[in-house]
């Protein structure tokens, strides 16, 4: 180590120091009275607290204090970033989400996998820690808009919870213009205080440019539109024809009145429904998902693949495949007119909806019909005699049982809150509109519930009976909410009306309720996106609480498996089961659970965020066209910086930013949820109906911008006039000093 200008080894003293007092904390001058430190050598002192923090040989903790590291937990999990700089990490245990301030944070990005050391915490308190290791790098490729520097170049990444520009010291050799998205690779980042130095693979054009909002989000996302040649090869040699020996050993349901019901634009059909009346006056109700292990073995290059992309990824103008197309939209796909091999669960069911048994077995189909979502609703709606409509009917009257008996066991019923984007032939949007929820929608969302639950239980229950403990699973849980985070929703909705006590018991009923009466408040939108921000993420688990959410005990993924690798997993662990295998192969089969449930987890976020942030993308191309024009909107959001307005009219959400109310001087009340005027005493609080005009819409920066037109029932402000655009604080971001 490195000596003090008196000859002190200061880092050796002050790791002495803490390994003699790990319980205690100190401020740096503490430290420097405790070691003799002396006016001259106190800068030095400063400086080495930090290269130990950096090095996590000691923790900064709050209110400036430094603190011993080896007596604090540490955790790992992946980092998600907040807009605002801070952000939270998602613990592999499950357990509650660990705080982590922007100082806390190194040069962690957003979903990178970290190792966290947590600070001591009162009881009660949401924990908080520090990064002392990047496991590994969420993502690969950064993408972002190229700026020429005074002396070097610079990349301004897309996503802004990416905190810090990339410098880029030779972007001549790329072909890059000023102004152009590219994508960057990092290279080295020397230390958090300074900016990352990276290199560019990809210059994919103009933000302007067609397909280049959608490539920015492909490559921002790590997402594999391609696929290697090695797995198109093996996708190849699969041959369509299905062998005899499966007719023989499968149920044949050929002969039976079996149809799928999808969206329009679906290329792949992974499951079918079927409905017969049995000679004892019950009901059989057939679910029949195609059968893609039948098709993927274990450890294949088609089975890595999906491995490693985990879901289908549904962006805006594409899907991006979990399997290639020679088997998802052909060899797997329930196609109408052609036999499929499936795997069938059929459930027997009393005339009130109760399931009184049921069977798993590997099938063979042929769909009668292809259905879309809005054709079967039409047959719903209709009163035609022939076979699938008659059949429609009825598997309505039972899915609408099965709806009202999951509700009366405290199931909770989301309203679609989807932004459907209408686009044009060149990718362009032409409107917006909420996706409609039709009965159709219900009708297979709750069958293939009932699917999913009657296969977990098949192995959670029967199959564990008599066994000292449950068979190794994947289960899809769902766990409570914390407590804390209840109370801060409860708050939250106290703010537009909806007032709510905090029971002693939170139940799935009590969840039931809040989401009733947020589902008749005019701002549901925002409100249903809190209550499902406070409920705990669903996720893969081969351990088993439940699904507190649907109000299950057990419940898991089977449906899918042509867009969803865990159904596929699901699908190899039935049949072995099923089928007594020998341990050797069930041990392959659950060698790993632990890790491919987290990692199906963390590809299921990813994707989920892909999609939002590409419908995001289009939504702010639409709104170009309406520069300009005013639209009545609701507060639902405030931070210290200004008013987020939520447009019900287009399902989309701008700034009002804080330098734009020009009659007061603002100051923001977090426990309130509201701004006050200083002088006026004039309030903008959350719910408040108000009138915007749109004054800036930035495609390549993602925002839109407001100016205040009026609030409801008040008189517009003198000074509330429209001034020049302003450009959003970046809140953090470190920038470049080229």
């Amino acid at each position: 180590m490195a000596k003090s200008s008196a000859g002190r080894d200061l880092g050796a003293e002050v790791t002495a120091l803490f390994a003699r007092e790990p319980q205690k904390s100190f401020k740096a001058k503490e430290l420097a009275r405790q070691l003799g430190i002396g006016k001259e050598e106190y800068l030095e002192l400063r400086k080495t607290l930090r290269r130990l923090v950096q090095e996590g040989a000691i923790l900064k903790l709050r209110s400036n204090r430094f603190g011993s590291a080896s007596q604090s937990p540490v955790v790992t999990g992946i980092l998600r970033v907040n807009s605002q700089g801070y952000g939270f990490v998602t613990r592999d245990d499950g357990r509650e989400d660990i705080f982590v301030s922007t100082k806390q944070m190194g040069s962690a990005l957003h979903r990178d996998r970290v190792r966290v050391r947590l600070f001591a915490s009162r009881q009660g308190e949401r924990p908080e820690g520090q990064v002392i290791e990047i496991v590994e790098r969420g993502r690969d490729r950064i993408v972002g808009t190229l700026r020429w520097g005074r002396k070097y170049s610079y990349v301004v990444p897309d996503d802004i919870k990416i905190q810090t520009d990339i410098i880029i010291p030779e972007p001549e050799g790329s072909g890059a213009e000023e102004g152009q998205k590219v994508v960057v690779v990092i290279d080295r980042w020397p230390s958090p205080h300074q900016n990352p130095e990276g290199h560019i693979t990809h210059v994919l054009g103009f933000a302007d440019d067609p397909g280049v909002d959608v490539l920015s989000i492909i490559h921002g996302f790590s997402l594999a539109s391609e696929f290697p040649p090695e797995v198109e090869a093996e996708a190849a040699r699969l041959g369509a024809a299905i062998p005899s020996g499966e007719h023989e050993r499968r149920l044949d349901c050929r002969d039976w009145p079996i149809f799928t019901i999808d969206p329009a634009d679906a290329k792949d059909f992974d499951d079918a429904v079927s409905l017969r009346a049995l000679a004892n006056g019950r009901l059989e109700l057939g679910v029949h998902i195609a059968d893609v292990s039948h098709y993927v073995a274990p450890g294949g290059a088609i089975d890595a693949e999906a491995e490693a992309r985990g879901t289908s990824v549904y962006l805006v103008d594409r899907v991006i495949p979990m399997l290639p197309e020679h088997l998802s939209n052909r060899l797997c796909s329930l196609v109408e007119g052609e036999e499929k091999l499936c795997y069938s669960v059929l459930m027997e069911l009393s005339p009130a909806g109760a399931l009184l048994g049921y069977t798993l077995r590997e099938s063979i189909i042929h769909s009668r019909r292809r259905l879309t979502y809005e054709q079967a609703q039409t047959m719903i709606d209709g009163s035609g005699d022939d076979e699938i409509p008659l059949l429609l009917r009825k598997m309505w009257e039972l899915a609408a049982l099965l709806i009202r008996r999951r509700e009366a066991r405290g199931g909770i019923d989301f309203e679609s809150q989807e932004v459907q984007v209408i686009l044009d032939e060149q990718g362009h949007p032409t409107a917006l509109k909420r996706r409609e929820r039709l009965q159709s929608h219900r009708l297979i969302e709750e069958f293939m519930l009932m699917a999913n639950e009657t296969v977990a239980r098949h192995v959670g229950v029967e199959m564990a009976a008599g066994l000292p403990e449950a068979p190794l699973f994947v289960y899809r849980i769902h766990e409570k909410p914390e407590r804390e985070e209840v109370a801060g929703l409860l708050e939250l909705l106290a703010q537009f009306g909806i007032v709510q006590e905090l029971p002693k018991k939170i139940t799935p009923h009590y969840f039931q309720k809040l989401a009733a009466a947020i589902r008749r408040h005019p701002a549901n939108v925002v409100l249903q996106d809190a209550l499902l921000r406070t409920m705990m993420k669903a996720r893969y688990s081969p351990e088993n609480p439940g699904h507190f959410g649907l109000a299950y005990s057990h419940y898991t993924h089977f449906t899918s498996p042509i867009r969803r690798y865990p159904d596929l997993m699901v699908h190899r662990l039935l049949k072995g089961y099923c089928a007594n295998r020998v341990v050797e192969e069930m041990e392959a089969l659950t060698g790993r659970l632990a890790e491919q449930c987290r990692e199906a987890s963390e590809n299921e976020v990813r994707a989920a965020e892909a999609e939002r942030a590409s419908i995001k993308l289009k939504q702010i191309e639409y709104m170009e066209g309406h520069l300009g024009s005013e639209h009545d909107g609701f507060i639902s959001r405030i931070v210290p910086f200004g008013i987020f307005i939520t447009l019900p009219e287009f399902l989309v959400d701008g700034l009002v930013h804080i330098s734009g109310l020009e009659d007061d001087y603002y100051i923001y009340e977090p426990s309130g949820y509201r701004l006050v005027g200083q002088r006026g005493g004039r309030v903008y609080a959350l719910g408040d109906k108000v009138r915007v005009r749109i004054s800036r819409v930035d495609r390549n920066e993602r925002l839109i911008d407001f100016v205040l037109v009026s609030k409801e029932h008040e008189e517009r402000p003198k000074k509330m006039e429209a001034g020049a655009p302003f450009r959003r604080p970046q809140r953090g971001r470190k920038k470049s000093r080229g």
